[in-house]
């Protein structure tokens, strides 16, 4: 990983929190022109969230399959070189104490 790339796992939460305000947007406009029903009562603005949530979350899977493979192998790169040095100072923890 290079040191100017930003981190995946920021891209992806920022990508996929654009895709949720997109949908949020969208559904409110949908709602407030009677394309798609209100909530219930004073429920419109929770409606709306939920609206936003359902339409971003399939998007969200099929367009950001690539910065979350990258987040994937990013993460996996981090775990893999932790435990080698965990293991690293167990190893050199068992040798000073024999």
């Amino acid at each position: 990983m290079s040191a100017a790339k930003p981190s995946a796992t920021i891209r992806y939460t920022a990508m996929r929190l654009l895709i949720f305000v997109g949908c949020f947007f969208v559904s409110g406009v949908a709602v407030h022109f009677g394309v798609l029903p209100a909530g219930l009562g004073g429920s419109n603005f929770v409606w709306v969230i939920l609206l936003g949530l359902l339409l971003s979350a399939p998007l969200s899977f099929v367009l950001l399959r690539k910065q979350r493979d990258e987040m994937s192998a990013q993460l996996i790169s981090t775990v893999d070189r932790t435990k080698a040095k965990l293991e690293a100072n167990r190893t050199r923890e068992d040798g000073v104490t024999q």
